[in-house]
């Protein structure tokens, strides 16, 4: 939480791209009433390159993308280092995230569901539960204290859908989803990739899960089992 009271959300994708569009709706609506949006990106997500780009020229767009997309938000954007499709899944990566936690105070981190089609989005997910238990043990020393995050809270992906089932759905806001709408145009494959139509699909999955709960617009994640004793309706 920020010094002003407001929340710290930080979203973690295994490529630039991935947190924006599952749960950038969420995000977005949270900027507006004044929320710091903090995205992480593992790696570039930098090998869908584009025809008549090199891979190295579409990283920079891609991180380029990601700081824009945050800017509209309000917010930060952090691309780590890594290579698309070569995550490495080491305590040196957790501990990295780990001092991000720590840095940055999120009080509720979201990421990706355990199962995928795309091996960085499960390398993700384990490395952000390890990271989120690194940074919230006192015994751990680091550059900065200990800080508990929430979460994680496991965004609707239909990368991520193998035994994915909602838990808690999140109202996003006519005016979210405008913003969102306008930050995601700015990220090149949701809008030209020719092998799916991220941006039009997760629209319209806002617009579905918001009609199951009542409201315009909505996002759903899940949690741990673990997580399900207690009781929770939205982070």
């Amino acid at each position: 939480m920020t010094t002003d009271g407001r929340k710290v959300i930080m979203a973690i994708g295994g490529h630039v791209g991935d947190a924006e569009l599952t749960c950038g709706g969420v995000l977005a609506t949270a900027s507006l009433r004044g929320d710091h949006i903090i995205t992480v990106a593992m790696t570039g997500g930098e090998r869908g390159v584009p025809a008549g780009m090199t891979v190295a020229q579409y990283r920079k767009q891609k991180e380029e993308e990601a700081t824009t997309f945050a800017r509209m938000l309000g917010g930060d954007a952090i691309v780590m280092p890594y290579v698309d499709g070569e995550l490495p899944e080491t305590d040196e990566v957790k501990l990295q995230l780990c001092d991000l936690i720590r840095k940055h105070k999120p009080d509720v981190l979201l990421t990706h569901w355990k199962n995928s089609m795309h091996k960085d989005h499960m390398a993700t997910h384990r490395i952000v539960k390890d990271a989120q238990f690194f940074a919230g043990l006192p015994a751990i020393e680091r550059e900065y204290p200990a800080h508990f995050a929430a979460g994680p809270y496991y965004a609707e992906n239909w990368e991520d859908s193998e035994g994915y089932v909602p838990y808690t759905s999140v109202e996003v806001t006519p005016e979210g989803f405008d913003l969102w709408y306008k930050a995601i145009s700015t990220h090149w494959f949701a809008v030209h990739s020719p092998s799916f139509h991220y941006r039009d699909f997760y629209a319209t999955l806002m617009k579905m899960r918001g009609y199951l709960c009542r409201r315009a617009y909505a996002e759903t994640f899940t949690v741990d089992e673990i997580e399900k004793k207690e009781f929770k309706t939205s982070f």
